[in-house]
């Protein structure tokens, strides 16, 4: 690779794995010999001993798995599960297992980048950190003296370390004045709804899976996307306990499970008001909990009585008598537990099912037992224990004002919007961290346009050159979980966790943090909060009252201490303890139709009469993991799922080159055709690259940016689209 200032490149490629690309770059806050968790297992480099480095899984996904990561000189040789924590019990995932294939990438961005050619093209030359951070902060002092509302953060769950993730990024921005940034694009229609009902994000723990009678995996693919649960479970079914998946497409879930319910995309919350009206009916309900513990089950009775289950099974597209047998099923085995997952709140009425589904539990009582319940997330059982108000600052911002919240749902449409009163001023700067928004916002057409905009300045901080690092004017190198510290919560058990940096950041990587800290300094801000390092900000995260630190420090991990049962006599994080059904400013949940279907849109169904979901490819996380050789070797190339009557109407053969398409855009891939989509839904497998589909984008070209009825999140499995061979 040239390094010299005039040379220009599409892919900036690592001199060696265990090489760099210039001198050493330690952070002033990196990794230490005093830290005995490191020193004691350590080796002296070249002495071709190995030490093993305790860390956490930073990605996106429920399990939070604990790391055990060999390092021998100084490359990382090995990342594994560490067999001690019980929730990862050992075992990773096909995709982090392959963690360090990720890290020494030979596309990996290990420079920091200037654009030399057109938005989009990919194309540019290296630069020093001093000349890009100069430049950078020059750009947005001239942008915040107009009003710093002009520049937009742009980040999500590329980590969910609370460092890397919103640590020093928070305080960076809040002491900018920028806009605020609502987060909004994977679970918020989901998590809103649990904390209307229930107070929190919470439920019931992981582990007691294993003891239920019953499992509802709903709207979840666990062997794909939450391997631990899935081990639960399947000890669970050798102890006799009946599994049943709830999810449009047969999945490799639903194909192990007894019973699979395939309904239609968005009828979630008919399908729970058709089981409470047989709850109420056969009387298989909780009335002492009931009455003690639910706030509102007079007005919920009365609406689950106007869906007997025929009405259900007209609207989820299903056999009578399956929603007859799951109600029997719920009703009459215990404990039964229900595996909620994101997938299903994806629709316009996404935030109404998840309320309905949540409550489905309290007028059993499952709540009694601890192998019963409900489980969709359990990061509010971190809340007041995680120091937030620390890691992010809000205090910074200028004369404690709040600025305007842009949604990260409808960047699309909101970058190609003129400055006006109710949006405020147009966005003229993005920095773009832990993130791919050309890839993964919906209606990736307009965020194409948007990202394009010659008058946008946009800094990316990345691993590799994404699509939406092709669209940065510059592209900051940043280090991977393996180089940097962090501390974890998690949203899918109740362990905090640390991760140390196990090697050298490569070539001239920096963390997120020292980026936003090196940016900070460049813009003149001079509290002592950006001078805290990563080291202290990992250290510091956990309360030292509500979390045992020791065993963060020694093990890298420590339990939460919470109840077995938590809600067994109520107690829901509410005002008054009582799950709540007419929750204020929402009214009592009912069936919410899709944005698009024959019900809402007839003549747009007429014109595009197929439903269209995007689950992820089994190897892929998001967007993430996309170009490592060996996982995108088995995706292979972008798929739809058709059923084969779909397919046969339209005179598509199995791995044919298909043209899917509505008044958005269009979307060209290789046709499967099998048993895996259920008759009229197809399913766009993704999230892949656009620059990688066969025609320069992905399904997220369909998708559009109209948003659910709670939690302002977007609906991209409330799409139609029709399909013709190309």
């Amino acid at each position: 690779m040239r390094t010299d200032e005039g040379a220009s490149y599409a892919a900036p490629r690592v001199i060696a794995p265990w090489g760099f690309a210039g001198p050493p770059l330690w952070h002033s806050d990196g990794m230490t010999t005093a830290d005995p968790a490191i020193a004691a297992a350590g080796a002296a480099p070249g002495s071709g001993a190995s030490r093993v480095v305790q860390g956490a899984c930073p990605h996106d996904c429920p399990d939070t798995c604990a790391l055990r990561i060999t390092v021998q000189d100084g490359r990382v040789v090995r990342v594994a599960g560490d067999p001690d924590h019980p929730p990862t019990g050992g075992v990773l995932c096909t995709k982090v297992s392959r963690y360090a294939e990720r890290s020494y990438h030979p596309e990996r961005v290990l420079t920091p980048l200037r654009r030399v050619g057109r938005k989009g093209e990919g194309r540019f030359e290296p630069v020093s950190w001093d000349a890009a951070l100069d430049e950078i902060a020059a750009r947005l002092k001239a942008i915040a003296a107009r009003d710093p509302q002009a520049i937009v953060p742009y980040s999500y769950a590329g980590t969910m370390g609370l460092v890397q993730a919103e640590g020093m990024a928070a305080r960076f921005f809040h002491r900018l004045g920028a806009s605020l940034l609502d987060r909004t694009i994977c679970a918020s229609a989901g998590g809103d709804a649990l904390v209307a009902t229930y107070g929190a994000k919470v439920g019931m723990h992981v582990q007691h899976f294993a003891e239920s009678r019953l499992i509802l995996i709903w709207g979840s693919n666990p062997i794909t996307s939450s391997v631990h649960f899935w081990n639960l479970a399947q000890q669970a079914k050798r102890n006799g306990a009946t599994l049943v998946a709830i999810d449009p497409r047969r999945t490799d879930t639903a194909e192990k499970c007894h019973l699979h319910l395939a309904l239609r995309p968005g009828s979630d919350g008919a399908l729970a008001l058709a089981l409470m009206h047989e709850l109420i009916r056969h009387e298989w309900l909780d009335h002492d909990y009931l009455a003690r513990h639910v706030n509102g089950w007079p007005a919920l009775r009365e609406r689950a009585l106007q869906w007997p289950p025929e009405r259900a099974a007209a609207v989820c597209g299903l056999p009578l008598q399956q929603i007859v047998e799951l109600a029997r099923l719920y009703g009459t085995t215990k404990p039964a537990a229900i595996r909620l997952n994101y997938g299903m709140q994806r629709v316009r009425g996404g935030g109404n099912a998840v309320r309905l589904i949540v409550l489905l539990p309290c007028l059993t009582g499952a709540w009694r037992h601890r192998a019963g319940g409900l489980l969709l997330s359990s990061s509010g059982w971190f809340l007041g224990r995680r120091r937030d108000a620390w890691l992010q600052r809000p205090d910074l911002l200028p004369g404690g004002r709040r600025p305007r919240t842009i949604n990260m749902s409808t960047i699309g449409d909101d970058l190609l919007r003129e400055a006006s009163p109710p949006f405020g001023p147009k966005i003229e700067a993005l920095v773009v961290y832990n993130s791919n928004p050309v890839a993964v916002a919906p209606e990736s057409g307009k965020v194409v346009a948007g990202f394009a905009r010659d008058d946008l300045f946009t800094v990316v901080l990345e691993h590799f050159l994404t699509d939406t690092a092709d669209h940065a004017d510059f592209v900051l190198p940043a280090t991977t979980q393996l180089e940097h510290w962090d501390a974890h919560s998690a949203y899918g058990h109740t362990w905090a966790l640390l991760n140390r940096p196990a090697i050298e950041p490569l070539g001239q990587a920096k963390s997120n943090a020292e980026i936003f800290r090196l940016l900070a300094a460049r813009m003149g801000f001079t509290e002592p909060c950006f001078a805290d390092s990563d080291e202290v900000m990992a250290l510091g995260a956990y309360d030292p009252a509500q979390v045992d630190l020791a065993s963060l420090r020694e093990r890298g991990w420590a339990k939460l201490e919470l109840p077995e049962a938590p809600f067994a006599d109520g107690g829901f994080p509410t005002a008054d303890g009582r799950a709540v059904v007419d929750a204020p400013g929402l009214g009592v949940p009912d069936f919410v139709p899709n944005h698009e279907c024959a019900e809402t849109t007839p003549a747009l169904a007429a014109r595009y009469p197929l439903q269209m979901i995007s689950p992820p490819a089994r190897h892929f996380l998001n967007s993430s993991f996309v170009n490592v050789a060996s996982l995108r070797a088995a995706e292979r190339e972008p798929l739809l799922e058709m059923h084969p009557a779909d397919a046969a109407a339209r005179g598509i053969a199995d791995g044919a080159t298909v043209r899917v398409f509505n008044d958005r855009g269009e979307y060209l891939c290789k046709a499967a055709v099998g048993a895996r989509a259920r008759p009229g839904v197809v399913n766009g497998l993704g999230v892949w690259w656009r620059k990688d589909g066969l025609a320069g984008s992905n399904v997220n070209q369909l998708t559009h940016q109209r948003l659910t009825d709670i939690g302002r999140a977007p609906s991209f499995y409330d799409c139609l689209v029709e399909v013709e061979a190309a």
